[in-house]
């Protein structure tokens, strides 16, 4: 089949291997513009863009959807569908109905849940056991098309959103290859969304990262897994703000929430509001490198409160 693709981070490019892999004709990848990176503002290419490079396919970057440029550039590739993961940018109706087959968005849960821009993060934050992939056909309001298939898999308690978006990753490549395949075959059902029963994901921000140590173990450890790699969630030590990347839920302890029960070998270790110590395996200090607490701690003691 002749597609058009779109798509930004890393999460897409399996999505867009896939359809390589399988023998579709990519006529072209729309990708978000080059950005600045650093200090040096070096212009760095999408992860998108980058794989598309390497086997040859046309990359457009067009900085607005609707002033009629990239509606031409649709035009003129012709694609029979346009398959969306992740592009970051809302299309509108006259891209979206261009194609023969539709357009169809591979989205990070199982919809109707978490309809929105970090899906994969929020179910962690909420503490979800499962969450999954959706193929749905796109429509005018955010996330809520027809669904053509889902695909559901397990979260561990201990896993990352970073770790998690690699799974959905290539849970999603399989999911969309399936849907193109019944699309073809003309097999593809359409399954109208329970509208009543969605829930939102928006978009991460700094104001998520501070730790409340009244709160219980899990739901902090929680916090963490959940907004890493980007915002990170973040505590104050000695008076100064670390992010945290990697914690384990404890046993229970009488001490105080937010009160140092170990500082050495094993990291840190601080009691929570629900009696449970939180342990802080892996934190990076401001200007500093993420590294094991247990070494942080080795150049920079903290006072235990027990």
């Amino acid at each position: 089949m002749r597609i058009l693709f779109m798509g930004t981070p890393d999460f897409a490019v399996a999505s867009l291997k896939r359809l390589v892999a399988d023998g579709h004709d990519v006529c072209g990848v729309f990708t978000q513009p080059d950005k600045p990176k650093n200090r040096g503002h070096k212009m760095t290419f999408s992860p998108v863009k980058e794989y598309a490079l390497t086997v040859g396919l046309p990359v457009y970057q067009p900085m607005k959807m609707r002033d009629g440029e990239a509606l031409g550039i649709v035009r003129e590739l012709a694609p029979e569908l346009i398959v969306v993961a992740a592009y970051g940018r809302i299309l509108p109706e006259d891209i979206l109905s261009t194609p023969a087959y539709g357009s169809i968005n591979v989205h990070s849960s199982v919809l109707p849940k978490y309809r929105g821009a970090a899906p994969i993060n929020w179910a962690i934050l909420n503490g979800d056991s499962v969450t999954g992939v959706t193929i749905m056909y796109m429509a005018k309001e955010l996330d809520a098309g027809d669904v053509i298939l889902c695909r559901e898999t397990a979260i561990d308690p201990d896993e990352d959103a970073q770790t998690l978006t690699a799974r959905l990753a290539a849970l999603g490549a399989d999911a969309l290859a399936e849907a193109v395949e019944q699309l073809q075959s003309g097999t593809a059902v359409r399954t109208p969304q329970d509208h009543s029963a969605y829930t939102y994901a928006p978009m991460l921000d700094r104001s998520l990262s501070p730790m409340d140590f009244t709160r219980s173990a899990r739901h902090l450890h929680d916090q963490v897994r959940g907004l890493v790699p980007w915002p990170c969630a973040s505590m104050t030590l000695d008076g100064k703000t670390v992010k945290v990347y990697r914690t384990a839920v404890g046993g229970e302890t009488a001490l105080a929430a937010g009160k140092i029960a170990e500082a050495g070998k094993q990291g840190l270790a601080v009691a929570c509001g629900d009696g449970r110590l939180l342990r802080i395996l892996e934190l990076q200090a401001e200007g500093g490198k993420r590294m094991a607490a247990a070494d942080y701690l080795r150049g920079h003691p903290v006072q235990v409160d027990a």
